[in-house]
């Protein structure tokens, strides 16, 4: 994982924020464990998932197309974990520990899910834009592609930060 040079935060601190919120999305939220699902990189536009195929994803037996509700909750999760990215960027000049207990209201009101295309291929990339950070509501747009590129699935968020 490695992180925006934009950082407005200390280097050490900064390296222990991605470190905690890697371990509260990789190993604490124990379903997205179920579903592969792996803190990448933070970019410039913010944090990249990405989740391997796997025979326990699968939706349609005869295709092997992933499941829909595998689309739909790395999606959602996606979302999240661009809201936490936010309000680390939003509250830089907190200790890690204090942006960690920030996450603990973070949770889905709304989701729409456009499925665009089959879900093929060996790996999947799902990213996010937040478009607005409130002081009770985020929104996001997310989006899922294969690896060849190829638009899945995109989303929409509501989720509440406070």
């Amino acid at each position: 994982m490695t992180h925006s040079p934009t950082a407005r935060r200390p280097a050490q601190e900064q390296a222990r924020l991605d470190r905690a919120l890697a371990d509260l999305f990789e190993r604490q939220i124990t379903f997205n464990q179920t579903l592969g699902l792996r803190f990448v990189e933070i970019g410039a536009q913010g944090p990249v998932l990405r989740f391997d195929m796997r025979p326990e994803l699968v939706g349609h037996y005869l295709y092997g197309r992933l499941h829909g509700g595998v689309i739909s909750a790395a999606l959602d999760a996606m979302g999240g974990l661009a809201l936490m990215w936010a309000i680390g960027e939003k509250h830089c000049d907190e200790p890690t520990q204090q942006v960690m207990n920030r996450f603990s209201r973070l949770g889905t009101i709304d989701l729409r899910v456009d499925y665009l295309r089959q879900g093929i291929g060996t790996h999947f990339i799902a990213t996010a834009e937040v478009l607005r950070l409130g002081g009770r509501v985020g929104t996001t747009q997310m989006r899922l592609v294969n690896d060849e590129g190829t638009l899945i699935a995109t989303a929409a968020g509501a989720y509440i930060v406070s």
